[in-house]
């Protein structure tokens, strides 16, 4: 069960990692466990749905043995306990496993003790002046909340225009319909969200469904779609013919580059032979980084050498295994 790219030498409390994982990882599932003999069932319906992350809220007796059940089966889950209020819930959520803690509001001395302690903490925030106080606490992420009620994804474009080195986690009324919304801005590392964890669902053991929930989620947060189909060509000549061809066939419209000829939008015609025995296969989503992340979690390796960045995001990348003669190219929606 070990996550891909995190080493299990890597530090628990090192907040930049954690960070970074939660970017990864997208989606953050807040549950609220009544009974913490269903915690293992639950991690692992979450883990298997593709969901490696979990918040555990304090607003139940059973939120520590719950993290400590979730931690023991699932030692490479994130786990963070959430509606943390106090120093003395902080210190049971850490002994009990939780590599991250989430708070409702900001209180700078539950954040300072944190600090103190070397425990990421991620406090919630709803206003200008609350993200005030965090910069003056020296924090860099944030939770917002409850973000739709607060002002959506609209509150959080007006607080990062003046507070740009601030990013925030939103959660409160996000769901499968609005979290690409939250997702797409560069603003966000990732969001909470509790429809497919809801209580209903965990009294009645419907872990599957669970399962089913989570793997929506996650295709629906990867967004996949087929960008274009590049077709290796002996030279310029055989890539300009071809895409003639299926221009005066069909209409779509010729474009002409350096590097090949497309065919509407979907057809690109290499001037020269490229990645891939036949050529190779575009695919769209809206995080390349996430994407990755999920497929290297189903055994997928990438090539790194023909990665592409844009302002040190990642925007595309080779898998190293061909599909039908074809090389496969993750990019940026």
């Amino acid at each position: 069960m070990r996550l891909a790219g995190y080493s299990a030498k890597e530090e628990k409390f090192d907040m930049q990692s954690i960070t970074e994982r939660l970017e990864q990882i997208g989606i953050v599932p807040v549950i609220a466990l009544d009974d913490a003999s269903d915690a293992v069932s639950l991690a692992g319906a979450l883990w298997r749905g593709g969901l490696t992350s979990a918040e555990i809220t304090f607003r139940t007796s059973a939120a520590e043995d719950a993290i400590r059940e979730m931690c023991s089966a699932y030692p490479d889950m994130l786990v963070g306990a959430g509606t943390v209020l106090t120093a003395e819930q902080v210190d049971r959520a850490v002994e009990a496993g939780a590599q991250f803690i989430v708070s409702p509001g900001l209180n700078p001395k539950t954040v300072e003790y944190c600090q103190k302690k070397g425990v990421p903490i991620y406090p919630g925030t709803g206003c200008a002046s609350d993200v005030e106080l965090a910069v003056e606490l020296g924090l860099d992420v944030v939770k917002f909340f409850p973000a739709e009620q607060a002002g959506g994804i609209g509150m959080i474009k007006a607080l990062s225009a003046p507070y740009r080195g601030i990013r925030f986690l939103p959660t409160g009324g996000i769901d499968a319909d609005n979290m690409n919304t939250y997702l797409n801005s560069e603003s966000v590392i990732a969001v909470g969200g509790s429809w497919m964890v809801q209580k209903d669902l965990i009294k009645a053991k419907a872990f599957d469904r669970i399962e089913e929930l989570a793997r929506e989620a996650v295709m629906k947060m990867l967004g996949f779609e087929l960008g274009h189909i590049g077709i290796n060509c002996a030279d310029a000549t055989e890539a300009v013919a071809g895409a003639a061809q299926m221009s005066a066939l069909f209409g779509f419209e010729q474009r002409n580059g350096d590097m090949s000829v497309f065919a509407g939008s979907g057809l690109e015609f290499m001037k020269q032979s490229g990645r891939g025995q036949s050529g190779h296969i575009a695919v769209k989503t809206c995080s390349v980084l996430r994407a990755k992340y999920v497929l290297e979690r189903g055994g997928c390796a990438f090539s790194e050498q023909n990665a592409e960045y844009i302002n040190g995001k990642l925007t595309a990348v080779y898998l190293e295994q061909e599909i039908a003669g074809f090389a496969v190219q993750l990019v940026q929606k």
